[in-house]
């Protein structure tokens, strides 16, 4: 039986995805430090709203409010033993929104990562993280997510473990790391290893890419990246809403709707068939992204020149494998995931 994902890619050239879900949550009141899961219990309405803002912006597919639904990141607030009710809810709420938004809507089960370290250095191991994903995983089936997205990866061990925890649920799957490190994951993962990581699990994702990072230009060096190997496999594109600055207590982005509209038109040039936002982007943006994608005809692959005269600079002259982009550096700043 083919999966609900998979059959919309038969048919369609693109899909676009959803934007963030911390910005846009914390514009609803939503405090720093606390545990945006909580929500999907507290104040479903709220969440309800997220997933039918990106609907009705024209998003294909929205993530569930379950990024941070591990035991790990849960037990900080005294809640590990909540995980996998928690990752329910907040696929229940998806599917609710996506089966009355009178058209196919693919639910995507959000899944992050553990928030702790795995390999030699770390202290946790390859099973517990299995265990903690596998959790998650089947709170988000339970509620009838149609496909399980692991995102903001940046350990190659922590993806496997991922990968080996929804092949136990059987479920299909995506995958997005993000290469924030001039060009690199944090654990100094480049595109075209990632690419050969993703094609030796024995339970490959459905479509596997970037999201988060540092801006909208370097995640397309990366997405570059990806299609510069050949693989035939479909390419995620999730940028951030330009470069966040501090603002009156909150972080704000600089992309316009403008931006973000020629970012998912040179995105989609490039060869992602999955485009959508992270940190910053808001229903406004992928009202922008979505209008552009229809109106705008499919163009040559950009060059990295391009999508710096298009995006600005980028942040770093490397993107990783030595290659270097001649463009202007720009300054490098935190992230942070939606």
């Amino acid at each position: 039986m083919t999966d609900a994902l998979t059959e919309m890619l038969s048919t369609r050239d693109w899909l676009m995805a959803d934007g963030a879900t911390g910005t846009n949550l914390f514009n609803m009141g939503l405090s720093s430090g606390d545990a945006p899961e909580f929500w999907n219990e507290d104040h479903p309405d709220r969440i309800r709203k997220l997933y039918r803002d990106a609907v009705e912006a024209g998003s294909d597919l929205f993530l569930t409010n379950s990024f941070g639904a591990n035991a790990s990141r849960l037990k900080l607030h005294d809640a590990a033993h909540r995980a996998r009710e928690l990752s329910r809810m907040a696929a229940e709420l998806g599917r609710e929104v996506a089966d009355a938004a009178g058209r196919k809507v693919v639910v995507a089960g959000s899944v992050g990562p553990t928030g702790e370290i795995m390999g030699a250095v770390g202290t946790l191991s390859h099973e517990a993280a299995v265990e903690m994903f596998e959790e998650t995983a089947t709170g988000l089936k339970e509620g009838g997510a149609d496909v399980l997205w692991v995102e903001t990866i940046s350990a190659p061990e922590e993806f496997r473990a991922a990968a080996e925890a929804f092949a136990n649920v059987g479920m299909p799957w995506c995958g997005t790391m993000s290469f924030d490190t001039a060009g690199r994951t944090m654990m100094g993962l480049t595109s075209e290893a990632f690419v050969n990581l993703v094609e030796a699990l024995p339970n490959p994702p459905i479509a596997f890419g970037a999201n988060c990072g540092v801006g909208a230009s370097d995640l397309m060096r990366t997405v570059l990246g990806f299609a510069a190997t050949g693989t035939e496999r479909p390419i995620i594109a999730k940028g951030n809403a330009g470069i966040p600055r501090y603002e009156d207590g909150h972080i704000h982005y600089n992309g316009t709707p403008e931006l973000m509209g020629e970012y998912a038109v040179l995105a989609r040039d490039a060869g992602a068939r999955i485009i959508g936002g992270c940190c910053g982007t808001m229903p406004e943006h992928l009202r922008a992204m979505r209008h552009a994608l229809e109106t705008r005809p499919k163009g040559p692959r950009p060059t990295l020149e391009t999508v710096a005269e298009a995006l600005g600079g980028f942040s770093s002259e490397s993107d990783g494998t030595g290659d270097t982009s001649g463009a202007p550096k720009r300054e490098r700043r935190g992230r942070r995931r939606g």
